[in-house]
């Protein structure tokens, strides 16, 4: 049943696609189609009009040169004008003299013009008496019964119009060339295959797209999705950051789900120690009312520090889960000027007893006025967790160096924090697993000195909250060095 369902969803989406392909091809495609039919058209009115100009200029040169051969004087002399037409004569042409009145003063078809009739609103007439030149295609004249092309020119006031039979030979003539047509057919058909070829691309893209996304909103294994081969260009490059931007957030997602259950585990194993350790004691001193006063008070004295180790774990752990909770955006809402040299100091402050007792003299080699955009609270966690990591590790160690210089790298200003201890250090195959959450060197001694494992790995979140990194290296001579970085303000 559900490969059917399946195999039904696989039909929908393909139909689907096709569907895109179709209408983007019918909308591209039809707009093409309408500029070439539109094209064409325009061509082929263009072509006839081209050859109508040159007939009419073939007439109007024959009118120009019977008015400089003759003279505009001697236009009305019927024998000098029949006699220029008997010897320049071309088949069927017709050859007329009109005054500005439409009177038609002289005819190379008619010996009598006066019986021909006032040619005043013939439409060649008009356009010669307004533009100086006119034509009229295909008009049936009057006299002789035949259909004419006309053309006329005005010259002073008098006008001469000549006219040819508008045979089927001047016909053919006339008529648009169609070689054009069959070139725009052919270069329509090689562009609509190019079109069918560019939307069937981009269909497939569309389709790969969709059905990515009912993949992901259906929670497949998405995964070998990226071992698929996408094509070279702008689509394929789209597709695959989409993809790869998917990929990366849900594996965040799982990452984040997978820590946090890791911390809730890693929390209850650590608190089960100490929350056993206090209900033994209390047993025990329940059990036995006529204990000694001094143990009584050692086994309270031990209650407290148990409940201290827990209450410091229940802290760093709140401290990391608002660390893991906060992103980008939330996180630089809250963010303001910072100085960090005051924050050094309040920590050292607070610090300063447990430091004496361990014999561990602070040194800072700082700038005047450390200013940085971020939370003063976990900045202060930054400080705070180093220099008790020192405290508590750092045995026999009698300096904490604390130095800050400005740095950049590729056009960002940050500030390079350095905090080292000349204690015993760790071994080098500890370096990369001291920011992780609940690691330990010796698991027995950090126990017994109270540490909860977490105080680095609040350290490393707390620097990556605020855009910088964090890494761990031997002191030269001796001891650890912790160098991370924070963007300048």
């Amino acid at each position: 049943m559900a490969n059917k369902l399946k195999h039904v969803s696989d039909m929908a989406t393909t139909l689907r696609s096709k569907s895109f392909q179709r209408n983007l091809l019918l909308s591209i495609g039809g707009v093409f189609l309408l500029f070439a039919v539109c094209f064409s058209v325009y061509q082929y009115q263009r072509e006839k009009e081209y050859k109508i100009d040159i007939l009419h200029s073939r007439l109007q040169m024959y009118n120009y040169e019977m008015v400089q051969t003759l003279g505009e004087d001697s236009l009305t002399n019927g024998r000098l004008f029949r006699d220029y037409v008997g010897r320049h004569s071309m088949e069927g042409l017709r050859v007329s003299i009109i005054d500005r009145n439409g009177r038609v003063l002289l005819d190379s078809y008619d010996a009598n013009p006066g019986s021909l009739g006032n040619h005043l609103q013939r439409t060649e007439i008009q356009q010669a008496l307004r533009d100086g030149n006119g034509y009229d295609i295909k008009r049936l004249s009057q006299s002789t019964h035949e259909t004419y092309f006309y053309s006329a020119t005005r010259f002073g006031n008098l006008i001469v119009r000549a006219a040819v039979p508008y045979s089927a030979e001047l016909t053919r003539s006339l008529q648009a060339d169609n070689t054009y047509i069959y070139f725009a057919i052919a270069l329509t058909l090689l562009l609509g295959i190019v079109l069918y070829l560019s939307t069937r691309r981009i269909s497939r893209h569309i389709g790969y797209l969709r059905e990515f996304a009912v993949k992901a909103e259906e929670g497949e294994e998405l995964d070998h999705e990226l071992e698929r081969r996408l094509p070279d260009d702008e689509l394929g490059d789209i597709s695959h950051t989409i993809i790869m931007l998917y990929w990366k957030l849900r594996h965040s997602e799982e990452d984040k789900v997978r820590i946090k259950r890791q911390l809730t585990q890693n929390a209850a194993h650590e608190l089960k120690t100490p929350a056993a350790s206090i209900h033994g004691y209390l047993e025990s001193i329940l059990d036995h009312p006529d204990m000694p006063e001094d143990k009584k008070k050692h086994f309270l004295e031990r209650c407290y520090a148990q409940s201290e180790r827990m209450s410091k774990l229940l802290q760093d752990m709140s401290a990391l889960t608002k660390l893991d909770e906060m992103d980008d955006s939330h996180s630089r809402e809250n963010y303001h000027q910072v100085n960090v040299l005051q924050i050094i100091q309040s920590a050292l402050d607070d610090t300063a007893l447990q430091l004496h007792d361990k014999g561990i003299t602070p040194s800072l080699q700082v700038p005047q006025h450390i200013e940085v955009l971020g939370d003063a609270s976990l900045i202060y966690s930054i400080f705070r967790n180093l220099i008790d990591n020192a405290i508590s590790y750092a045995t026999g160690a009698s300096r904490l160096a604390i130095v800050c210089k400005e740095a950049e790298s590729e056009g960002r200003h940050f500030y390079e924090f350095l905090v080292s201890d000349n204690g015993p250090g760790v071994e080098p195959q500890h370096l990369d697993h001291l920011f992780e959450r609940f690691y330990r060197i010796d698991k027995g001694r950090s126990r017994k000195l109270g540490g909860t494992g977490l105080g680095l790995a609040i350290v490393k979140n707390a620097v990556a909250a605020h855009g910088g990194t964090a890494t761990a290296q031997l002191t030269p001579g001796g001891g650890l060095t912790i160098r991370f970085t924070l963007a300048r303000f």
